[in-house]
Formats: C-alpha cells, structure tokens, sequence
C-alpha cells in the first residue's frame, strides 16, 4: 500500500516587535507626579508629628496640674494629725513657730499649728532659697505620718528623724515626747502599760514655687522643703506649676465649719473678735481653697496665650488675675477646697 509521502513546512513566526521606551516627556511626568506625592506624604507625616508633639504638651500639662492639686489637697487633709496626743488641750505658741526650726521643742509647741503660710512670699521663713517665684503663697502643714514605725509596710525608725510617742498608759506623767530617734529617749507606754507606745515620723512639709526644676532647667516646678531633723531638705515635686494662690477658711464660733475666708489668717479680724491674734486665727483654719497655674512643659509654635486666670482672693479680699502672658507656653488653672479633717472634725457638733 502506498502511503503519501509526507512534506513538513516551517511555519513562519512574525518578527518580535521592538519594545518602544518612555519618551523624556512621560518620563518627566512621571517623576513629578511621584514627586507630587512624596510630598504629600511629608505633609501629612510633619502634621501628624506636630499634633502628636502638641498632645504631648498638652497632656503633660494638664496631668501636672491635676497632680500638683492632688498632692497639696492629700497633705492638707491629714494636716494636724498627731497619733493619740490630745492636740486640743495644749497650750498654744505664744507666737507663729519658725518652720525651719531643727530644735524639738519648738516642733513640740508648734503642733496646735497644723497650717501656716506666706500670703505672696511676704515674710517668708529664712530657710526658703533664694529662688522661690516671686508673689507666689507659700504653704506649711504639720502633722506626722498615719503610718507607725515599723509596722508592717512601714518604714522602720531611722536615726535622725524626728518622731513623736504619745502616751496611752494611764501611769505614765507626760503626754507625749517629740524628738530624733537615737538622741531622744522614748519610753511612753501602750494601753498595756507593758508595750512601748509607737512612733510616727514628725512631718513639717513646706511648699512653694522654685523658678527652676533644680536640674538645670528655668522651668516653673512645686517644691517642699521637707524636715529630716537635722535640716529642711528641697524635693522637687511637680514641673510647670507658676501660681499657687491660697485662702483659709476660719472657724469663728468653734463649729467646724469655715465662717470666713482670708489670704493671710495673720491679719484677719472681724467684729467682735476679742483674741484675732495670728496664732488664734491659724489655730482655728479648717478649710483651705486653694488655685494652681499649671504651664505645659515646652512652648506650642504658632501660640499666643493671651488669656487671663482668675486666682482667688488676696489678703484685702480683692481678685487675683495673672496674665496675658503673651508667650507660647499653654496654661490651665485649677482649683479645689479641702476640708482639714482633724482640727475641723474635732469641733463637728451632733
């Protein structure tokens, strides 16, 4: 049988077409449509960094603010504890007690003075530095520590400190001892008149604005001179606080609640007061209102505070403004009142 025989043809490919490249002008648009959009992103990036930067400052601000409130308002609520001593029946200073003083029986005589202070700075005491913020009200606020020494969770009584024992044993002849531990004897005893009686630590706190944060910055900061016993040392507390403005309120009729508020207690009378003597009139504050003006840490570009703050009330009863600063610094002002519990709970009435 015969089979055709078989022919194969190549078939023919077309030719590859030549890849055309981009023209100088596609290529220019291109690149400054890319350009177009890198920069874009730079703007938005630059603005998400400088309201993320604003934030910050903001937030710092306000969290020092409301911190520095809550730190003179816990102190002031605890002013004028003192353990077990019966602080209403001993004798009153014949005058105001130096807050700087290291000598225990001055911390002794001080204690029916549970707050003191310096309407604007004026008469401060002479261990204050010398760069507390002009015009600015210095605060002092004696007590001793809730917690004993040596308790469980306590700090245990270290040497120098100054401390105070109260007497609870019926046989024992005085009411209580003041002094630092190691150099004072105490041998007051507990309700057992076995036991000796606990220690709490003697605190004298003084606050006060520095126009610096003692670490080499001209930053606005709420220190306290705290007594070691030997000395007051400084800590600084708070950063961005540049007014403190307090008044006090005080209890004329022995009831507890505040009848009068003055900036400066030391020279409060009123009608009919027959001892409105300074001592009488600090022995009797209960309450304190207190302002803070509180700067954000760093300057905000673009900004003018232009604001105006109401702080309170000074010693003549008229109101205190700060401000415009006409800086670029951001501010809040904050207020709170405290009760001061022991001297006005003492006086509560059924």
């Amino acid at each position: 049988m015969r089979h055709a025989a078989r022919t194969g043809k190549a078939l023919a490919l077309p030719a590859p077409a030549c890849a055309a490249g981009f023209s100088l002008v596609e290529l220019m648009v291109s690149m400054a449509i890319g350009l177009v959009l890198l920069a874009t992103l730079l703007v938005v990036f630059a603005n998400a960094s400088s309201a993320r930067s604003e934030l910050e400052r903001n937030s710092r601000q306000i969290e020092n603010g409301r911190y520095a409130v809550e730190l003179l308002a816990d102190d002031l609520r605890v002013a004028g504890y003192f353990g077990e001593v019966d602080v209403d029946a001993l004798a009153a200073p014949a005058a105001l007690p130096d807050p700087c003083s290291t000598v225990p029986a001055e911390w002794a005589a001080a204690m029916p003075i549970h707050v003191q202070g310096y309407d604007g700075g004026s008469g401060a005491p002479a261990c204050m530095p010398a760069d507390v913020k002009a015009n600015t009200d210095i605060l002092v606020v004696r007590r001793v520590k809730t917690c004993a020494a040596g308790v469980a969770g306590c700090e245990p009584a270290i040497a120098g400190k100054p401390y105070l024992q109260a007497a609870l044993c019926n046989t024992d002849l005085i009411p209580y001892v003041v002094g630092p531990s190691g150099t004072t004897e105490f041998p007051l005893l507990r309700k057992d008149c076995i036991t000796l009686a606990a220690l709490r630590e003697y605190v004298v706190n003084v606050y006060f604005i520095s126009a610096s944060n003692h670490a080499g910055e001209n930053i606005p900061t709420l220190m306290r001179l705290e007594l070691t016993g030997s000395t007051m040392a400084q800590v600084p507390l708070v950063e961005g606080i540049e007014e403190l403005s307090i008044e006090y309120g005080i209890d004329d009729d022995g009831d507890g609640e505040p009848d009068a508020y003055s900036a400066d207690p030391s020279l409060y009378a009123y009608a009919g007061c027959a001892v409105c003597t300074a001592v009488h009139n600090w022995s009797n504050v209960v309450t304190a209102r207190f302002h803070v003006l509180a700067r954000s840490p760093e300057p905000s570009p673009g900004h003018v505070d232009t604001k105006r703050y109401a702080l309170g009330h000074d010693a003549a009863g008229d109101a205190i403004t700060v401000g415009p600063k006409n800086d670029a610094y951001r501010r809040h002002a904050y207020a709170a009142l405290v009760r001061i519990a022991n001297p006005a709970g003492r006086r509560d009435r059924p």
